[in-house]
């Protein structure tokens, strides 16, 4: 009887795990995201099984998930043409008070480190808590995939990339508040201010893809 019961709270915490864990991107489509203050991905498309910016085309704005997310480990792969920027940012209000999703959302920098012009300053470069804290590894060349996760459980942040952890941080804390005062963000007043938020893919005005697009909830 105990071997049973082990053995039912064993596929239990294995089902509840493999249900935590969902895809925000099929892969196929672009059903689950929207652009910015629109109802339409904009000038965003699948191409080879990822989320792919075409900066030719028009209504260029940043996608974003429908949904809104509080505590979670968000995991994906992103590539960037040479001299590309883009980011992923999230806590994002989505408000027409708000023009553009960094106004409110915190970001994780995608970049190509060598060849982007916004690549003066270490916490500019790939895989920072943009303009807080440099990213402490650095990113796959530019049209290389890149594999990151981002943890935010109770306002604790945590990135990693390409297996190693690259920040490590609590919103809130003085570290927080000392980065927070020296970036740019430090007048802003909805800048990290809203706890749930939707996820979103910047649009930077170059070719980015996204793909395996995962999130798991705590």
């Amino acid at each position: 009887m105990k071997k049973i019961l082990l053995g039912l709270l064993a596929f239990s915490a294995v089902s509840f795990s493999l249900k935590a864990q969902t895809k925000l991107f099929d892969g196929k489509t672009t059903n689950g995201w929207h652009s910015y203050l629109k109802s339409t991905p904009g000038a965003w498309k699948v191409v080879d099984g990822a989320l792919q910016l075409d900066p030719k085309a028009p209504d260029q704005v940043d996608l974003l998930t429908d949904k809104e997310y509080e505590n979670y480990e968000l995991s994906l792969k992103w590539k960037i043409a040479e001299g590309g920027n883009s980011g992923i940012i999230f806590g994002v209000h989505e408000d027409p008070s708000f023009g553009a999703t960094y106004l409110t959302g915190i970001e994780m920098q995608v970049l190509d480190d060598k060849g982007a012009e916004d690549n003066k300053k270490a916490n500019h470069l790939a895989g920072s808590l943009y303009d807080m804290q440099a990213a402490s590894v650095a990113a796959k060349p530019a049209g290389q995939w890149n594999q990151i996760k981002i943890r935010k459980d109770h306002g604790q942040l945590t990135f990693w990339m390409n297996g190693k952890q690259t920040i490590n941080v609590k919103i809130g804390s003085p570290e927080w508040q000392e980065m927070l005062n020296n970036s740019k963000f430090k007048t802003w007043k909805g800048f990290a201010a809203y706890p749930k938020g939707h996820i979103a893919l910047q649009d930077h005005g170059a070719v980015v893809c996204f793909k395996d697009i995962t999130i798991k909830e705590l």
